[in-house]
């Protein structure tokens, strides 16, 4: 199987992958991983990818895309692979299916995870974390013994800056504008598949499966 899984940050996609990848026998490819690991390994790529990493930025869709194709053209190169994180604007996805038709592997389907902007801003804006333990909790789904501290330390939990509202939806306006492109590639070739995104874990990991199958994937 050959996947790419779509969907804004806090969609749930990384959730999923896991469930996916373990029913499937799929190698997780996430592009964080990629660039950490080129730039551990001291790659060209990777000290040129290592101080956008450092400033918290993203990457150039140029050196993303050398990086990827870089991973895809070694010899130990994954032959069944769910994508997270990568593509994520045209550009990227036109120059991934170069690569992949470089190397004689065809994506199977692109799936993206439908969530509304109000869910993901719930969800996100929920979050705390704990800045001496490193705990997580979220207001609503998976709140702490008590309000505001943390059940392994006590320390008073935080809030991210970029888990605020204000900032939520300025990265969802942004996700929107450069994926509309990137939609619009996958369906034209007819691979896009769109599931919804919200309620139990398990039942949307269902409804994944159901949209799979029909495709003729196999383990």
């Amino acid at each position: 199987m050959r996947l790419i899984l779509l969907g804004p940050p806090g969609s749930g996609k990384g959730t999923q992958a896991k469930l996916l990848c373990q029913g499937h026998g799929m190698v997780h490819i996430s592009t964080g991983d990629i660039l950490r690991d080129a730039v551990r390994r001291q790659t060209a790529l990777g000290s040129l990818a290592q101080p956008f990493m450092a400033q918290g930025k993203y990457v150039p869709d140029s050196l993303v895309n050398d990086i990827i194709a870089e991973r895809f053209r070694q010899a130990d190169r994954p032959t069944s692979f769910l994508m997270d994180g990568y593509p994520r604007t045209l550009a990227q996805a036109i120059s991934f299916d170069q690569v992949l038709r470089e190397v004689g592997l065809g994506l199977v389907t692109a799936v993206k995870l439908e969530v509304p902007d109000d869910e993901i801003v719930r969800r996100v804006t929920g979050r705390r974390s704990c800045p001496q333990c490193g705990s997580v909790y979220h207001i609503e789904f998976q709140p702490p013994r008590q309000a505001d501290r943390c059940d392994r330390c006590d320390t008073a939990l935080a809030q991210r800056d970029d888990d605020r509202e204000s900032i939520v939806r300025e990265r969802l306006k942004v996700y929107h504008q450069t994926t509309a492109t990137l939609l619009d590639f996958y369906q034209q070739l007819g691979l896009l598949r769109e599931v919804p995104g919200v309620g139990n874990v398990h039942d949307i990991f269902a409804a994944l499966e159901r949209v799979l199958k029909p495709e003729g994937v196999t383990c």
